[in-house]
């Protein structure tokens, strides 16, 4: 397999980067104590395609004692896709689902009729403070 590299665009140079139609600026949004940067959806874009939701956690650095605490919510119809680059959350769902969400791995949880789940930084992290940064996208 070879590789070619390609011409970099030149930033604010909108002639050299002609496939660009739209610019989606994320917006702040607080999820109960937590902060995320939500691009999907926005004033410009409702969805684009299948994904109806595209937020970016942190990156953020929670205090000795602290974490993230998203209590068990429900889904309907949907499926999300949670991926880390630093930090750790361990996901558990109403189907019994037990998984350590740490970067490299994916986390796609499919709700089909319904599924609730919890979204938490591990206990063994909260005793020294961690950080977190990722991804996720709610894909219908």
């Amino acid at each position: 397999m070879s590789f070619q590299a390609a011409q970099d665009p030149i930033p604010g140079d909108s002639y050299s980067c002609s496939a660009i139609e739209t610019v989606i600026v994320p917006k702040a949004t607080d999820l109960g104590g937590f902060e995320v940067r939500r691009a999907l959806p926005s004033r410009g874009k409702k969805m684009i395609g299948p994904f109806i939701f595209f937020d970016q956690m942190g990156p953020t650095e929670f205090l000795l004692g602290n974490g993230l605490d998203v209590r068990p919510h429900p889904h309907i119809g949907l499926a999300t896709v949670t991926y880390l680059f630093t930090g750790a959350i361990d996901h558990r769902d109403s189907l019994g689902t037990e998984q350590a969400i740490e970067p490299g791995a994916v986390n796609w949880m499919t709700a089909g009729r319904g599924i609730a789940h919890s979204e938490r930084t591990p206990a063994a992290l909260r005793t020294k403070g961690t950080q977190l940064f990722g991804i996720q996208s709610w894909i219908a």
